[in-house]
Order: structure tokens, then C-alpha cells, then sequence
């Protein structure tokens, strides 16, 4: 069931993206516009070329280091309001990646929050997920079905610190796949750094430099040298984005073990298919009991589900709670698990799956 927002909307779908008429502001543009509002500093929600953007105050360096240029970045800090043209707009935690936030817009009596992406999961890294209250929810569904269940990030930082001290103890060198922002970041305040050392790609190090420059502590992390052997001798840990799987750069640390950090890994056909020797499943995104605490505690009534298993979501959402939940519609339809044939073995039917991949962190 797909939204079609009326006329009377806040926020309406139009071909550069979601656009609040009354206040002439977009969010997540698509393409480049005068006014954007960014959730967040992934590919697929923070546009390069906009005249003008805002975003939380926390976020900026992140979101220049992503987007270039020197266009104004106006900024807001957590809950404080700015009126655009009579509409009144403020910004909160989405605990998804440093600066992330979710977009409370308010006009004539109604409220609307856009979430962008978001998690409920504790990460030092970033403020936490802050629940808004609100009369229309658009909310994320990249892990919308039941299947997606995380562990505990103790749990988790257990599973890795394991693997890199049984990789050291053999001379092996660890390597974890990751997205470099975000995903990258949040590993490196998980692990244990007294197993060894942590060394980084340098996608990985240009965003652990702006987070730093913003205030986030993170253990020493050093940059992987360019021609170097052997990096760390067989007893560290590497962080790299997931492109350079099947690279040569991965030849730089001689004998290794490669593990993919990513919801996706929940699914054991994904893993079996892409040969990862190792696979941890650590989302900074909601698994769908994240998903259903944070639309119940907005209290809308009306929610709309958008970049993932959206039509699975919104059709829990109507024959289980009551609730008035479609589809609103994306140029982005999420992101896809890494190998289609896998996500069918895990019972994840073409109906539900995922359209795009999009470059933002699983």
C-alpha cells in the first residue's frame, strides 16, 4: 500500500524528493536544491551541490568531509527550533552515525518527523536515539521483518575481540569489513585496542579525522602505509571499507582472515555464498524490535515506512497494531542484502526484499 500524500501535507514526494512546501525546504534531496535539511552524511541521504544546507550541529565536519565544496552548512543543536517560513523545525538524535538526527516539522497543529536512518542500540560514538512525539511518522524498514533480531553490543564486541586474539595468537592478521562512516568508527570504540594494533584504509581514516575533530574519542588508529608488508605483523586489526574485497591491497598484510561486520550477516545463506570466513552482524541500523519500540513510543497514529522492507513493514504495522501505515515512495527502495539468492534461503520473498543497494551502512 503506497502513500500518496494529499495537497494539505506537510510533506509531499516530488522529483527532487521530500519537500515541505509551506516552508520551500527539502529533505534528503535527491538532486540538487536550494534548501536541504540532511538527516545524516550517507550517500543516499546527503546530496553534494545544494545551495544550502542544515544539519545537526554535531554532524557538520562529517557532513563536510563528505560533500566537499563551500557551500553554507547552517547547523542546529539537539531540540533547539528554527522557524523557515512559518514552519518550525528542529532536530534530535537518531543514534545512526555522529550527527544524525531526525526532523521534527511542525505547522497549523500537526507535527511530522522524518527520521532518516536510525538505531536503539548504545554506540559512544553518537548521541542516542531520542524518541519524538508526533502525528505523522516517516520512519526507515532496512531490517523490517522479524528475522533481523540483534545481539547485545557487549555480545558482540565479545565475538570480535575473540576472533582478533585467535587470528593474533596464530599470526594471522584480522580483517574487518566495514562501512567508512559510521560502521567503521563505532568498531574501533567496540574493540578491545590492548589486543593490538588498529590500523585503518585511508576512507576509513579521512572520517575518524572528522570525527575526532568533533569531540569523538577514539582508541589510536593508524593509517595503513601505501607498498608496506605485513602491516602489524600478523597481530592487527584492519578496518576497511567492503570495496577493497578481492584487491590487492588486502595483499599487503600477508596471511589473513577477513570478516564482514553488517546486518546482512544475520543471514546464514549470505554469509555461505559470499565466503566470508567470518561474519558479524552489527547494523547501525533498528532490527524490527527497534523499528516497532520507536514507532510506538511517537505515538502517530500515521506512519509511513520508506527506504528498505517497506511494504512488509507498513502491512505488519495495519493487521497488528491498528495503525494507518503505507509505503512512501523513494527514489532510493534500500538496500538490497548482499546476494539476493541468500536473503530467499532465509525466507526474505521477492515481494519484501529491498530494492537498490544504497552506499549507506547496513
Amino acid at each position: 500500500m503506497q502513500a500518496i500524500p494529499s495537497a494539505g501535507d506537510l510533506l509531499r514526494v516530488t522529483e527532487s524528493g521530500l519537500y515541505c512546501e509551506r516552508g520551500d525546504f527539502y529533505v534528503d534531496p535527491w538532486r540538487r536544491v536550494p534548501r536541504a535539511i540532511i538527516t545524516h552524511a550517507h550517500a543516499d541521504h546527503a546530496r553534494a551541490g545544494c545551495d544550502r544546507y542544515l544539519c545537526a550541529a554535531e554532524g557538520k565536519l562529517v557532513l563536510r568531509a563528505r560533500i566537499g565544496g563551500a557551500a553554507p552548512i547552517d547547523t542546529l543543536r539537539r531540540g533547539e527550533r528554527v522557524s523557515l517560513n512559518g514552519v518550525a523545525v528542529s532536530l534530535h538524535p537518531a543514534g545512526h552515525l555522529l550527527g544524525s538526527a531526525q526532523v521534527r516539522i511542525e505547522h497549523g497543529g500537526t507535527t511530522w518527523v522524518v527520521t532518516g536512518d536510525y538505531k536503539l542500540h548504545h554506540d559512544p560514538t553518537c548521541a542516542a536515539f531520542e524518541p519524538v512525539r508526533c502525528d505523522v511518522f516517516v520512519t526507515e524498514s532496512t531490517f523490517g521483518l522479524p528475522v533481523y533480531r540483534w545481539q547485545s553490543p557487549a555480545a558482540i564486541a565479545a565475538e570480535i575481540n575473540a576472533w582478533w586474539r585467535a587470528n593474533r595468537d596464530a599470526g594471522r592478521t584480522s580483517v574487518i569489513l566495514a562501512y567508512a562512516l559510521g560502521k567503521a568508527q563505532r568498531l574501533a570504540a567496540l574493540v578491545d585496542p590492548s589486543i593490538g594494533p588498529i590500523v585503518a584504509h585511508g576512507a576509513v581514516m579521512k572520517i575518524v579525522e572528522a570525527y575526532r575533530a568533533s569531540g569523538v574519542r577514539l582508541p589510536p588508529i593508524d593509517r595503513v602505509p601505501p607498498r608496506a608488508r605485513r602491516v602489524g605483523n600478523g597481530r592487527a586489526l584492519v578496518i576497511a571499507p567492503p570495496s577493497v574485497l578481492g584487491s590487492s591491497w588486502l595483499k599487503l598484510f600477508g596471511e589473513s582472515s577477513v570478516a564482514m561486520a553488517s546486518g546482512w550477516m544475520t543471514l546464514r545463506g549470505v554469509r555461505r555464498r559470499r565466503g566470508f570466513e567470518r561474519g558479524f552482524a552489527v547494523s547501525d541500523h533498528a532490527d524490527f524490535p527497534g523499528l516497532l519500540t520507536a514507532i510506538e513510543a511517537t505515538g502517530a497514529r500515521r506512519v509511513l515506512a520508506t527506504h528498505g522492507f517497506s511494504d512488509a513493514l507498513s502491512r505488519y504495522l495495519r493487521e497488528t497494531r491498528g495503525l494507518d501505515a503505507s509505503v512512501l515512495a523513494t527514489r532510493f527502495a534500500g538496500e538490497a542484502a548482499p546476494d539476493a539468492a541468500a536473503a530467499e534461503d532465509d525466507g526474505v520473498g521477492d515481494d519484501e526484499r529491498a530494492g537498490d543497494e544504497r552506499e549507506a551502512d547496513a
